[in-house]
């Protein structure tokens, strides 16, 4: 008996270690290590060496030191720290809003904050520049209503509202599947029991999408931390900031050391902030699983303190509620939060749609609205090979990246949904972790690995540089997608005879097939569209369509630019458009 007992136990634990699926997770997890860690583990040691190659601090001591480094520091946070703000500020109300729509109505007007979302932030930049420029637009409007001498480019303010503009769907989108799950029934109940609007919205709605509003502010300051498009076009160099100076010190001044360390302190930044949110919320909460964890931080002080600030909220909130509805709600009998929520989706699509009359213009320079109606720019778009070529180059990259990434998501996913292992949470974090640190660390750290086996300037360098910034999007989409899949459906078929490939072939791709082509279709927007790494890894040589812009941008904006800008959001509105007929039904009822 004694015998069978151990023979037992050793069975049990056997089970318990056997790997199951997670091999599967080893291209990518390999492809990661090599091209990610790798190279962001060199770039600390290059932060922390010195020129004679002995360990050196010095590139900290003279970032920190008073000066024009900590000052740019200063900006760095304070703008990111403002930018979250508003970013959730008025985000909020937009989704929460749409949250309360029917399902139809919830996924018309979703569409429109998601092509601001997949919007070139290159174009919507580049649009700002015309409307808000000296004679533009937006200067015309104030005049006509008397407002003279009002400079809207070239300050801190323009920096934070142009960023804000960039981010805010990304906080709405993040934040809406979380209101999605709120069951409405429990702003009923309190109502029942006595609560009125207000003290029912704050104490149980806002308490319940505190998950999906701490995620938004997460994902929203860590991709502030590396924003360098917008200061460059729109600030001055008093708004200059960590990404601007890496680049300044990578391309322009060689000096490795400090921007190393620059990137470094970028990246603290953004692993502490993931720290922070993961002792609150758990880092798995990202991926949109409604079973994660929930707060583990068990801090009676924190938590009193939140209730507490929630009461006032709902007191206060009580009673400005009180007063409006005993003064103006008789006469404005109007829908205040449908009419804020339309007017924000105007204001994010306006750079998007407005760029296309002004390619059309027949003058020689940029303006809106525009001069006369001429297709003058879209030839000299299409006859220049210059212009044909970056664009045919980011199609055949953004195929690639789309591929690669897709190949290796879904295994990583598959085996992450599948595998019941120690090793699975490692490997989710490790996933994404390329989302966590900023792009332009990791643009640099692949610049200076790719300097080493002579992949700058080649196709072979971007590709890679697009697929450890495109995975953990991917990756978060298939392990979504694979979540939602009912895999009784897989069992009973191997019941019933079918082999591995026939279930694969005839039941799991079926099912999944609708994840996997918006995974491609999201890798290749996001390889499509992205500048970071054809900014370092390209070389000045091998040019990717927002390379090309960036390029005109800087030496001379004419309406080509214009025209090009318009190819691309063309492209991204076709592509977003195949993205909502093939999303799969459990992407439709988490987000909308």
């Amino acid at each position: 008996m004694n015998t069978l007992t151990e023979v037992s136990r050793k069975e049990r634990r056997a089970v318990g270690f056997r790997p199951g699926p997670i091999w599967l997770a080893l291209p990518g997890v390999l492809f990661l290590a090599l091209f990610f860690i790798f190279p962001s583990f060199r770039i600390f040691l290059l932060s922390i060496t010195g020129r004679d190659g002995t360990l050196s601090f010095a590139a900290f001591a003279r970032f920190f030191a008073p000066g024009v480094y900590s000052r740019v520091l200063e900006n760095t946070f304070v703008i990111s720290l403002w930018t979250t703000l508003y970013c959730l500020l008025f985000g909020y109300p937009l989704a929460c809003w749409l949250s309360g729509l029917s399902k139809r109505q919830q996924q018309i007007l979703s569409l429109f904050v998601l092509l601001a979302f997949w919007s070139s932030t290159l174009v919507k930049n580049f649009t700002w520049l015309i409307l808000l420029g000296r004679g533009g637009f937006v200067e015309q409007v104030m005049h006509t209503l008397g407002f003279n001498h009002v400079q809207f480019l070239f300050n801190r303010g323009i920096v934070i509202f142009a960023m804000v503009h960039t981010l805010l769907p990304l906080a709405v989108v993040t934040m809406l599947p979380v209101m999605n799950q709120i069951d409405r029934r429990l702003s009923m109940a309190a109502a029942t029991l006595g609560a009125n609007r207000a003290q029912a919205f704050w104490q149980v709605f806002f308490t319940q999408s505190m998950r999906g509003v701490a995620a938004a502010g997460l994902l929203i300051f860590i991709g502030s931390l590396g924003f360098f498009i917008t200061p460059t076009f729109l600030g001055s160099p008093h708004e200059m900031m960590l990404g601007q100076l890496i680049i300044m010190q990578i391309n322009e001044l060689q000096n490795w050391q400090l921007g190393s360390a620059l990137a470094v302190v970028l990246v603290v930044a953004a692993l502490l902030s993931c720290i922070l949110y993961d002792l609150i919320f758990g880092l798995s909460s990202l991926a949109g699983s409604e079973n994660s964890t929930p707060p583990r931080l068990h801090n009676r002080i924190l938590r009193k303190l939140g209730r507490v600030i929630v009461a006032l909220l709902a007191r206060l909130s009580s009673f400005l509620l009180h007063a409006y509805d005993v003064s103006l709600r008789r006469v404005l009998k109007i829908n205040l939060l449908a009419i804020y929520s339309c007017l924000l989706i105007a204001v994010l699509l306006l750079p998007v749609l407005a760029v296309i009359p002004m390619s059309f213009t027949r003058a020689s320079f940029l303006s809106f609205p525009p001069v006369g109606f001429s297709f003058r720019w879209f030839a000299v778009y299409f006859n220049s090979p210059l212009w044909i070529g970056a664009t045919l180059r980011s199609f055949g990259i953004g195929f690639v990246v789309a591929t690669i990434t897709t190949f290796l998501a879904a295994l990583a996913a598959y085996s992450i949904t599948r595998a019941s292992s120690r090793l699975s949470g490692g490997i989710f974090l490790l996933f994404l972790l390329p989302m966590i640190v900023p792009a332009i660390v990791i643009a640099m750290a692949l610049f200076y690995f790719c300097a080493q086996i002579s992949l700058v300037a080649t196709n072979t360098g971007i590709v890679l540089g697009h697929v450890v910034i495109a995975l953990p999007m991917v990756f978060v989409i298939l392990l979504t997608t694979f979540r939602g899949h009912d895999w009784r459906l897989d069992n009973a078929a191997a019941t019933l005879g079918a082999n591995r490939w026939q279930v694969l072939l005839k039941v799991t791709l079926p099912s999944i097939k609708g994840g996997l082509a918006a995974a491609f279709i999201i890798g290749f927007l996001t390889s499509f569209e992205e500048l970071t790494v054809a900014l370092f890894i390209g070389g000045g040589m091998k040019t990717t369509m927002p390379k090309q812009m960036w390029d005109d941008i800087l030496l001379q904006i004419s309406p080509t630019l214009a025209a090009a800008s318009t190819v691309v959001l063309l492209v991204v509105v076709a592509l977003f458009g195949v993205l909502q007929l093939v999303r799969p039904r459990n992407m439709h009822s988490q987000n909308g």
